[in-house]
């Protein structure tokens, strides 16, 4: 098969050359309609309860998280007069840019107020021009502050902090507009900041979200031009031409343009897995280059025939590299068995291109190099480097007479790393791939600080009957009051917005703006209230209760801004929030007992920030499933080669350890376990066995050989390999490296924790996987490995090159 593959190749170069070069032509012209994700990256499955859940409140309640953020402390904001016109000025300018549905602070808060001569309540602006005079601006002050509803939502009085809140219209929220507007209004914000030497801070879903696609796009970027300079630095280095550069790099560059135009194809985004998707098929597409090339010049050394070598490298070296690719592919397969659409793209556009770049690899590396000249004597040196060859000949020697001590140093390295993993924690942040000292992260630390926190959180209760809200002598408002207070006891949590607020206000208003009514109406005034508020406009209404309840008034809201605790405190907070929430509503004082569960309100916890931390531990359930998977399938693989299973677990084995001692790592160093760091593992290990491969293939073609000794046979695997194998260790572990410039924590982990990983995965198949295999011979048969062979490859021989044209 291999042999007519190589035949095929090379007598139709100019058609296959053709054809892949207009195929490239469509794909970069589809690169360009390839797009970015607006909204966070949703991890869980559509199906899973929580997402029902979330997609039940926004038809109920609309989109949450549509609101940014900008703080300032400042205590002159209420005494120097052209600050606070130019604040005023500033809300308004936002007001009226495109996207921006509402704009609340300290200079535009809206009034409540009672008309009795209509029986109503007026919401209109508090401000209706700016004020002339300093006796005027305290005249404002002295307003503002006698609204209770806006302190600590608005502005903290102890800490004489202030926020602008900016709510985007739900059309622009997911789409490259935000950008624009985001970018505007920072930049109307930044200037009166620095007018007024005040730092302005900056937090909400739609700033963090855009900040977050910024950086994506910014990586993708970056991560191609590092990874060129890396590689080509590398490539130079072991061969000594720049033919032997830039031509891999081409072939490369062509295998990405194909996938992320596959992203384009399939309907997909670029979010923060797909975008690593580009430098991750160029760090794994060239050592396929490289492994035909080694061949290539091994061949042509011997016998100083261009074509024939070429031939032989496909025939060869074809297969191994074949089932490289494969175990790498299904590192990233495995994804697809979650049930997380996001991992299901990143794995089935990552895997797909592994085989699509392997394919490009074998085709264009002989094509492209039988109308270059034929390689030089110092272009062959670098198989002879002595360095290399010294290693190789150490490992050799080990291997053969010194095997005890390796494995006494694996035994003591892997009891470290087990004692390693069992300080390993579970935990992820919806922020947590931002390094402390990035701005969104010390803007959120502000935003937690002075107003609780900023990332939705909800609470819906449902009273199960229409008019439940207000039914049974406003029972349920007293409920949700003693919910709201129980919610003030905890730092983490933000001043609720709910109904409660609303009527507080309305009653305030009903009393003539004294602030001590600012509490819950007794039930003679709520009548009367709900008489005032039935007059008014829907468009007051709308904003008196702020989208807080539905229009059957069986279902309200409480919105309830929360700190990034991270999963493991957010998992504790629910334990303990949940119980008191619900013996609020559904423990009768009175009768001391439960309710019955026919009657029993229903609260569901709900919001994206939730959402988010629920999908992480999701996530690393789904992906250690991922990793077994992956181990299952390569080592399937395995025994399908050499139909043995004690054969199997001796070539899984010098994969499986490194995994191990990465996250004996982990635990030493703090690195918790993510799901950006779980990600690693499959890939890593479907990486790291193309190393198994190529041994065991070599191995494979080599034993047949009844001439030789299982040693001597080893020996041979070993310098036929062993070059290969380096250089391609060296390019995978740089290769990952280059994530360690990312701005992503989690990304920057990923290239640490993967390039060291496969480093030590390719010197354990150097050295344990010949020490395993030598050490178990007595317990494989020879003849049972020779049985049925699947590589069965044969050099045909011909006279000269035109038998290839």
């Amino acid at each position: 098969m291999w042999s007519a593959l190589a035949k095929f190749i090379l007598k139709n170069r100019i058609i296959l050359l053709t054809s892949i070069l207009l195929v490239t032509c469509y794909m970069v012209h589809r690169m360009r309609q390839v797009r970015v994700a607006y909204s966070f990256t949703q991890f869980l499955p559509n199906s899973d309860s929580a997402s029902i859940d979330y997609e039940n409140f926004k038809k109920q309640f609309g989109l949450d998280g549509t609101v940014m953020f900008a703080g300032m402390q400042t205590d002159s904001l209420f005494t120097d007069l052209n600050e606070f016109n130019d604040w005023y000025d500033l809300n308004y300018s936002i007001k009226n840019m495109h996207g921006i549905k509402e704009v609340v602070s300290a200079a535009s808060l809206y009034l409540l107020s009672k008309n009795d001569s209509l029986q109503k309540f007026d919401f209109k602006p508090l401000l209706l021009r700016k004020p002339r005079t300093r006796q005027e601006l305290d005249s404002v002050k002295k307003a503002i502050f006698a609204l209770p509803f806006y302190d600590g939502f608005i502005f903290n009085r102890k800490s004489n902090s202030t926020l602008l809140a900016a709510t985007f219209k739900d059309n622009d929220l997911n789409t490259s507009g935000r950008i624009s507007i985001v970018d505007s209004l920072k930049a109307k914000v930044d200037a009166f900041g620095a007018k007024y030497r005040i730092p302005m801070h900056y937090s909400g879903m739609p700033y963090i979200r855009t900040v977050i696609s910024r950086k994506v796009m910014h990586e993708l970027s970056m991560f191609l031009f590092i990874s060129i300079g890396v590689i080509s630095a590398i490539l130079f280095f072991f061969f000594r031409s720049f033919v032997m550069v830039v031509f891999p790099l081409i072939i490369v560059f062509i295998g990405v343009a194909w996938s992320v135009a596959s992203i384009s194809i399939f309907g997909y985004q670029i979010t923060v897995l797909t975008g690593l998707i580009p430098p991750l098929i160029t760090v794994i597409g060239v050592p396929n280059c490289i492994l035909l090339l080694n061949k290539y010049h091994t061949e042509y050394r011997k016998h100083g025939n261009k074509m024939l070598a070429l031939h032989t490298m496909v025939e060869k070296i074809g297969v191994s590299v074949f089932f490289a690719n494969v175990t790498t592919a299904i590192g990233f397969a495995v994804f697809c068995s979650t049930r997380s659409q996001a991992l299901v793209e990143f794995g089935f556009i990552s895997s797909m291109n592994v085989m699509v770049t392997y394919c490009l690899s074998l085709i264009l590396v002989p094509i492209v190099f039988s109308f270059l000249p034929a390689p030089k004597v110092n272009h062959l040196r670098h198989l002879e480097r002595k360095h290399i060859v010294n290693v190789l000949g150490g490992v050799d020697t080990y291997t053969q007479k010194h095997r005890k001590p390796i494995y006494l140093v694996t035994v003591i390295v892997l009891l470290i790393s087990f004692y390693g993993i069992s300080k390993i924690s579970t935990v992820g942040y919806v922020i947590d791939d931002l390094p402390s000292n990035d701005p969104i992260y010390t803007d959120m630390r502000y935003m937690e600080n002075h107003f609780g926190g900023v990332l939705p959180f909800e609470v819906v209760i449902d009273s199960r009957k229409p008019n439940g809200v207000f039914a049974d002598n406003g029972k349920t408002l007293f409920k949700i009051e003693r919910l709201e207070k129980m919610f003030k006891q905890y730092p983490y949590f933000a001043k609720p917005i709910s109904i409660i607020g609303g009527l507080k206000y309305a009653n305030q208003a009903f009393h003539d703006g004294e602030p001590k009514y600012f509490i819950l109406p007794t039930l003679g005034d709520l009548q009367s209230i709900s008489q005032y508020a039935t007059n008014s406009g829907s468009r007051q209404k709308q904003s008196l209760f702020k989208s807080v309840i539905d229009t059957s008034k069986r279902f309200t809201r409480a919105d309830v801004e929360m700190a990034d605790l991270g999963s493991i405190k957010m998992k504790q907070a629910l334990a303990t929030i949940e119980p008191r929430a619900d013996s609020i509503f559904n423990y009768s004082v009175a009768d001391k007992a439960w309710v019955p569960a026919d009657q029993r309100y229903k609260l569901t916890y709900t919001g994206s920030s939730l959402i988010f931390l629920r999908g992480n531990d999701f996530l690393v359930t789904n992906l250690i499933e991922s990793v077994i998977l992956a181990v299952i399938l390569v080592s399937l693989i395995m025994f399908l080669m050499f139909n043995s299973f004690r054969m199997v677990v001796v070539a899984t084995l010098p994969s499986i350890i490194p995994l191990l001692v990465t996250l004996g790592l982990m635990g030493f160093f703090n690195i918790h376990l993510k799901p950006s760091t779980i990600l690693i593992f499959s890939i890593a290990f479907g990486i790291s066995s193309d190393g198994t491969m190529y041994f065991l293939t070599k191995y494979r073609q080599e034993i047949k050989n009844l001439n030789l000794t299982t040693s001597e046979v080893i020996s041979l695997v070993i310098k036929e390999t062993g070059v290969s194998m380096i250089y391609t260790a060296i390019i995978l572990s740089f290769g990952f490296l280059i994530f360690i410039f990312s701005g992503f924590g989690g990304t920057k982990a990923m290239g640490i924790l993967v390039a060291t990983t496969l480093l030590m995965a390719y010197c354990s198949n150097l050295v344990l996987l010949p020490s395993f295999m030598l050490s178990t011979e007595k317990f494989i048969k020879r003849k049972t490995l020779t049985k049925h062979p699947i590589i069965d490859v044969k050099e045909e021989k011909f006279e000269d090159e035109g038998d290839l044209r």
